[in-house]
């Protein structure tokens, strides 16, 4: 009979044992909950890779102007770029959006819009809107009237809806040719031009107000440019600074391959 107690308990053991090693059957949320929450969680991941963005790639180099840092924690850069390249887009670099076209890096965006000293009432142009990314930039700095032009029919489409979608409703979009920026909204206090021409579009510079702003690279395709920022004096010469040594894609469309240089700025 002690036998057999003991075989009896082995067996109670031995399915014990069994019952602990099998796994509960997990309780699975619904759909709508669980996609809910995925995105709450890629929204948040998102957030604290723009802020760490920010302070370690922008303000640690130089950039100061609180609207442009505000904005620049505020636009969802990966909603501006291909859903297979959002993972990467709070890195420092450029990312492809499609038909040879790239968004620039973060750095060099803040940078740019920094250099437009712009202030409350400042009607600024977009030269290449891209995916729309340094226009929703530019949008979120408080009093702003944003103008952009993208020379390609599909990016110039989807930019603006992508734009609209995202609240940017008062961005001013157009599907044009920008080496000729837009003569019906001119003069604009600040024109910034985001793919780079061999020379400086002359009619950019006759819509430039009086002490207007331009910042543009300027230099050949398939290299590196200079961004130079000019300032438009009361005589409507311009004063130029050079601000260093960038890489744009190449501007394109019909006014750069004809060309048209002034006299005194760069080539």
């Amino acid at each position: 009979m002690r036998r057999i107690g003991v075989i009896f308990h082995l067996i109670l053991v031995l399915l014990a044992a069994c019952t602990a090693a099998t796994p509960p059957t997990p309780t699975m949320p619904s759909p709508t909950t669980s996609s809910a929450t995925a995105t709450v969680g890629e929204n948040a991941i998102f957030a604290q890779q723009r802020e760490r963005m920010v302070i370690e790639t922008i303000e640690k180099r130089g950039i100061a102007d609180e609207n442009v840092l505000h904005a620049m924690r505020t636009v969802p850069r990966h909603l501006f770029v291909p859903e297979n390249e959002q993972g990467y887009a709070y890195g420092d670099f450029p990312l492809p959006i499609g038909y040879g076209q790239t968004i620039s890096q973060p750095y060099i965006v803040a940078m740019m819009t920094e250099l437009l000293d712009l202030k409350a009432g400042d009607k600024v142009l977009e030269i290449g809107t891209g995916s729309g990314y340094q226009a929703a930039v530019l949008a979120e700095i408080p009093g702003i009237k944003v103008y952009t032009i993208e020379i390609i029919p599909e990016l110039a489409e989807s930019a603006r809806e992508r734009l609209e979608s995202l609240g940017y409703t008062d961005v001013h979009c157009k599907q044009s040719d920008g080496y000729h920026g837009w003569p019906e909204q001119a003069p604009f206090d600040a024109i910034i031009v985001t793919a780079a021409p061999d020379h400086v579009p002359q009619p950019l510079v006759d819509q430039l107000a009086e002490e207007g702003r331009l910042v543009i690279p300027v230099g050949p395709p398939g290299g590196y440019q200079t961004l130079w920022k000019f300032v438009k004096q009361p005589d409507g010469e311009l004063k130029a600074l050079n601000m260093g040594g960038v890489a744009f894609v190449p501007f394109t469309g019909k006014g750069v391959q004809e060309g048209d240089e002034r006299e005194g700025l760069p080539p």
